[in-house]
């Protein structure tokens, strides 16, 4: 017996060290709230308000894009010529898809030049947190800290390495975004029938009495069904492409430790895992463009349901 309890706490302790596929992905696609947050702020009315990952993300996505238009309209309006070239003319080409192709045919010619700048905006937000959250800036980091920089575990740089790139890929940042849409939906409505006809118009005139007591309560929950059904859109599709990129990843490791030697974790990751990783990598560039459009065409849709009242 006296044999068996160092054994036991051998085991125990190699189990500890196996690797934890699970435990890794999620790791690497949640927010560092409290495990790992990158400044410490104090806690208000039961609200965390420390900066983690993706707040950090955010500020990055939103400093990214602010510096990038305003340097190309600068720079456009430096210009003698009328002609746009460059990343002005890319950036153009987007303004004229988003205001001709998503949100005139839904708001109409009336209501195109209001609504544009939201949708516009929207689109290009989220176009760009999908986007960099592609790029594993992150990882590089990581790989510098381990051969060049080795900083403590308690550094900024390796507090920064733990969490989701994605900020779009948080379900309160999607959430945020759908609440502006939802307040949108409201102020179309208000901005073109009036704050009280708005409301009327949720249900159609004219209707037996007793009809109204099962309508109104389906119409209300429909307004916020809206919004959520954004919410989840958006953060599972980018989430769930980073979940299958790291779970097929995943396999390397799991193979070495399967068979105890890494020629056998090395030769799936060329034979299997490399490939359908950067398949899928090549998927989610798409995705980041699908999910930007449909969030967007959505939002110009429900503002047009708003504002054209068809029952």
């Amino acid at each position: 017996m006296a044999f068996q309890e160092p054994a036991a706490e051998h085991l125990a302790g190699a189990a500890a060290e196996t690797f934890n596929a699970g435990r890794t992905i999620l790791e690497h696609v949640s927010n560092s709230s409290r495990e790992h947050p990158l400044i410490h702020l104090p806690t208000l009315a039961g609200i965390d308000f420390s900066v983690t990952k993706h707040v950090l993300m955010l500020w990055l996505v939103a400093g990214t894009v602010f510096v990038l238009v305003t340097w190309a309209i600068r720079r456009y309006l430096r210009q003698d010529r009328l002609v746009p070239s460059g990343f002005m003319n890319a950036l153009e080409a987007i303004v004229e898809f988003v205001r001709d192709s998503i949100v005139l045919p839904n708001v109409g010619k009336k209501w195109v030049n209001t609504w544009t700048p939201l949708v516009l905006t929207l689109f290009i937000f989220i176009v760009s947190a999908n986007a960099i959250g592609l790029i594993p800036i992150f990882d590089v980091l990581g790989v510098l800290n381990h051969w060049v920089l080795h900083a403590g575990e308690e550094s900024f740089i390796v507090r920064v390495m733990h969490g989701g790139s994605t900020a779009t890929a948080n379900f309160n940042v999607t959430a945020a975004l759908a609440t502006i849409t939802f307040l949108a939906i409201i102020v179309a409505g208000t901005k073109a029938h009036g704050f009280v006809k708005h409301w009327e118009n949720l249900v159609p005139h004219g209707l037996a009495a007793p009809i109204y007591v099962i309508l109104i309560p389906i119409e209300l929950m429909g307004m916020f069904v809206r919004p959520f059904a954004l919410t989840m859109r958006l953060a599972a599709n980018m989430t769930g492409g980073h979940i299958a990129i790291l779970a097929i990843l995943s396999f390397v490791f799991l193979f070495t430790e399967r068979f105890g030697t890494a020629i056998a974790g090395i030769g799936v990751g060329f034979v299997l895992s490399v490939p359908m990783a950067f398949g899928i990598s090549l998927l989610e560039i798409i995705v980041v463009l699908v999910q930007a459009y449909v969030f967007s065409l959505l939002t110009a849709v429900f503002i047009g349901m708003a504002i054209h009242v068809h029952h």
